[in-house]
């Protein structure tokens, strides 16, 4: 189930996430693009899930007036454990593919 291969890929992805963040670091307006939009997805979606009911994601139960609610601890250990499921999720697949392919 976590053998190194799984593992090793899973890493390559998460590596791969982390290099997309390193243009927000130079360029502010990165994160307007749609390759910025792709990097940001994981973090925004603790609001899709605050949208799809799921409760204590963000702080003040999502009502901060007409700024966006930062996540509480529970929603950032929300969304990194669901965003690192999918990620070992999507590594098992690959492993899998490579596989029966050779």
């Amino acid at each position: 189930m976590l053998d190194s291969r799984t593992l090793k890929i899973m890493a390559l992805l998460i590596a791969c996430y982390l290099l997309l963040w390193v243009p927000a670091i130079f360029w502010p307006g990165y994160l307007d693009t749609p390759l910025g939009l792709f990097a940001a997805f994981p973090v925004l979606s603790v609001y899709l899930f605050h949208g799809m009911g799921i409760p204590g994601l963000l702080q003040n139960n999502g009502a901060c007036g007409w700024g966006w609610c930062s996540p509480t601890l529970f929603g950032w250990v929300f969304i990194v454990s669901f965003w690192l499921l999918i990620t070992w999720l999507v590594a098992r697949f690959i492993v899998r593919v490579k596989a029966t392919a050779g």
